[in-house]
């Protein structure tokens, strides 16, 4: 329902901001300062991609977290996206996910929404205590546990 509501608002606001600052500053300059936003927010989407990516690397190359880096690339994707879109309201959403302060505070709060919701197991910590781990075992191959041999020269096969 949320999206439906956000589907059908969000157009709403942009026609009606586009009367307004139409009727302000006329068609010629409104059509202008769709495309200049445009243009700007095409420019500050490359380069602070490229700089996440940037630091994106590093981390990794450390050894880092690199989902910190991840959230932010991912804001600024939408960033360019929603600056790609005509309208004023977009436009300044698009600008306000460019702005590192205002992209931390997100990331911090859906961290908060969602860290109840997340368990995250990692190869150096214990696991559940209701996995079974087999560390040793025998066993025999038995002749019909055996795929078929499959004929052909399709380099995907071993001839026999």
């Amino acid at each position: 329902m949320v999206l439906f509501l956000l589907f059908v608002a969000i157009p709403l606001i942009e026609i009606a901001l586009f009367v307004l600052v139409g009727g302000e500053i006329g068609l010629w300059s409104t059509l202008a300062v769709v495309i200049l936003t445009a243009i700007v927010g095409t420019v500050l989407v490359r380069q602070q991609g490229l700089s996440t990516l940037r630091a994106l690397r590093s981390s990794l190359a450390e050894g880092g977290d690199p989902a910190g880096h991840l959230a932010h690339g991912a804001l600024i994707l939408a960033a360019g996206i929603v600056l790609l879109t005509p309208g004023f309201f977009t436009d300044a959403v698009g600008l306000a996910l460019l702005t590192p302060p205002v992209r931390t505070a997100l990331i911090a709060r859906g961290m908060r929404h969602f860290a109840g919701q997340m368990h995250v197991y990692r190869g150096d910590t214990a696991r559940p205590a209701r996995d079974t781990i087999i560390t040793d075992a025998d066993y025999t191959v038995e002749p019909d546990d055996e795929p078929p041999a499959r004929p052909g020269r399709s380099g995907w096969t071993r001839p026999e």
